[in-house]
């Protein structure tokens, strides 16, 4: 929900002031700290899931760096929250059917990647950020990207595509 939800309204900010369009957003999992709890949501609920200041940018990797965020994700093995990517996992632990937007990744593409500025940084070894090409501040907090979905939606949908299958 968090990837999707900061995909998508990260988009309406970067297409308006860039004229392009995020392809992927990826968290990290250790920046939630809260459930959604069953029941009526407040800005307080968006607190508790996101207590820090991160901000959302968008890193201009190429497709090269995107088969690293999928090597990343097989090599740590956590569920960082992840959006706009599917994969396979094949039987020798390595990729296979990389998909972004639902198109197979190509090398020497610009691909644009939403996610905090702390992973931006290179938070939780995510060295593959440090590749970008580019990076544009869209100075919009994670919490309020929550809280402006909060506010948009009257009942938070369960959202269960899956995004990594393993062989």
């Amino acid at each position: 929900l968090m990837a999707d939800v900061t995909l998508n309204k990260g988009n309406t900010i970067f297409s308006r002031k860039e004229k392009k369009k995020i392809d992927i957003c990826l968290l990290n999992q250790g920046g939630i700290r809260s459930t959604l709890p069953k029941g009526n949501v407040t800005s307080r609920t968006a607190f508790k899931i996101m207590p820090f200041e991160n901000s959302l940018v968008v890193v201009a990797l190429k497709g090269e760096q995107i088969n690293e965020i999928v090597d990343y994700f097989i090599k740590e093995k956590q569920p960082h929250p992840l959006s706009g990517i599917t994969f396979t996992i094949d039987k020798n632990n390595h990729p296979k059917k990389i998909l972004v937007q639902g198109n197979p990744v190509e090398k020497e593409k610009i691909y644009y990647v939403g996610t905090n500025d702390y992973l931006a940084n290179g938070g939780d070894n995510m060295s593959f950020f440090s590749k970008g090409i580019k990076t544009y501040d869209l100075n919009y907090k994670l919490r309020n990207i929550l809280i402006d979905y909060f506010k948009e939606i009257d009942t938070i949908p369960v959202i269960n595509t899956t995004r990594i299958s393993v062989e």
